[in-house]
């Protein structure tokens, strides 16, 4: 069974919450772990799960600073809840650095990720971050 977009994003989301926890996991281990919940046997891990884990992984400290600038000003990105703040980092490396993925797709997404992980308040001040960002 080949997942489709939003699984794997749901997926990278449960691997990098799991990083969040456990910088030394391996990410195999945990590709294949959240991927048996879906119930993918293949032994292969999709690419885009890797491109959303590494990318966010990777661009980190850019993704922060750049959610930074769309807080107010007495809130810090350390401040953030772990799931606000991951569905953030995810939907601002789509944005910034997937070209076939429209902004209005990643902003979806990111709300859809935040309905099911995250309360109403959450989902609200998301949506205001990356409405935001896309001016």
């Amino acid at each position: 069974m080949s997942l489709n977009r939003h699984q794997i994003r749901e997926a990278a989301f449960q691997v990098l919450f799991a990083l969040s926890s456990n910088s030394d996991a391996s990410h195999d281990d945990l590709y294949h772990q959240v991927l048996e919940s879906y119930h993918d046997t293949s032994e292969d891990v999709p690419t885009y799960l890797v491109q959303l884990v590494d990318g966010v992984t990777t661009h980190h400290q850019e993704l922060d600073e750049e959610i930074s600038k769309f807080l107010k000003k007495t809130w810090s990105v350390e401040r953030l809840a772990r799931t606000d703040h991951l569905i953030l980092q995810i939907a601002f490396f789509e944005i910034n650095y997937v070209e076939d993925v429209p902004d209005k797709v990643a902003v979806n997404e990111a709300l859809e990720l935040a309905k099911k992980y995250a309360d109403e308040t959450a989902k609200n001040f998301i949506n205001g971050v990356l409405s935001s960002k896309l001016g």
